[in-house]
């Protein structure tokens, strides 16, 4: 009897440390389906854990390369990109969000990769890294950053961070990365989100604040003009730019509809609301960030 005991207790014990193994082995990939994949990213997992990026970026490399179509295959890129980025290589982590947003349209890790994407893009547009977007200038006698930024349809400020200047003063010879790429904008109201394009590619999303009682226009407008510090003009008074009652923030992009435009805000919690007068708000942050990417006469295209 007492042997019969020992012997269910012995079995009891083992089937205890049998389901232990086995569930270890499933949450190291080891077992399991899509086991080999689920493997290699656990493995790189613990590779970023120890700041090991060389070693994350092989087997992530290797899990994107062996097994394409995965389900684990998003995760992989969006984790391949983090990785990239800890060691500024951010040309190809741009690769693996864009990867990402275009094979798995519907992934949980859009959302994700976008608010990523958009970072590493802006990086880029304000690094001297030279882009497939972007090309070098040789400067001339007699160029000007503006005459510059007005033949390829960019920005001085844009040039000029790019570059590292400080000032407008160039020379000739002097080699400048000029950036490119045609930006849009689309403002969908139902999301109050701003959407910036790139040669018709996904740049970045902002939230924004859009107009009270769905009061913003809809339709495709150009901006014409661009004002830093701007007065703001309230019913006959002058609210000058450094006053907390000048709801227009830092930065005044006006439209070709006469009263309309895209300003910063002195109220960055109203982000995501229907709050304005039927302008488009952004934080102070964003709307600078905006400010310098994109010049006069780009499209803005708002929607419900």
């Amino acid at each position: 009897m007492q042997r019969r005991l020992i012997l269910s207790a012995v079995v009891a014990v083992a089937g205890v440390l049998g389901l232990g193994v086995v569930a270890w082995a499933f949450s190291q990939g080891l077992i399991g389906p899509h086991g080999r994949a689920k493997h290699l990213l656990v493995v790189a997992q613990q590779a970023m854990r120890r700041q090991d990026w060389p070693a994350a970026q092989t087997g992530l490399e290797r899990l994107i390369g062996t097994f394409p179509d995965s389900p684990l295959a998003d995760d992989g890129l969006l984790t391949l990109g983090q990785v990239y980025e800890q060691q500024r290589q951010l040309v190809e982590a741009r690769a693996m969000y864009r990867l990402l947003l275009e094979r798995f349209p519907d992934s949980s890790l859009t959302q994700q990769a976008q608010t990523q994407l958009g970072a590493v893009n802006v990086a880029l547009q304000f690094s001297p890294t030279i882009t497939d977007t972007d090309t070098v200038y040789e400067v001339k006698p007699g160029d000007t950053l503006a005459e510059i930024a007005g033949a390829y349809r960019t920005t001085i400020e844009l040039i000029k961070r790019a570059n590292g200047l400080s000032k407008d003063l160039i020379r000739p010879k002097q080699k400048l990365k000029v950036p490119k790429g045609a930006f849009g904008i689309v403002v969908d109201k139902s999301q109050n989100q701003l959407l910036l394009t790139e040669d018709n590619r996904f740049f970045k999303v902002y939230p924004v604040a859009t107009g009270a009682n769905n009061s913003t226009p809809v339709g495709t407008f150009k901006i014409i003009n661009k004002i830093t510090n701007p007065v703001w003009y309230r019913q006959g008074a002058v609210v000058p730019p450094e006053s907390p009652e000048n709801i227009l923030g830092t930065r005044w992009m006006g439209w070709d509809k006469p009263g309309y435009g895209i300003h910063g805000s002195v109220d960055p919690s109203a982000m995501g609301q229907q709050v304005t007068a039927g302008c488009v708000r952004m934080t102070n942050a964003d709307v600078e960030e905006l400010f310098a990417l994109v010049p006069s006469g780009t499209e803005v295209t708002v929607v419900d």
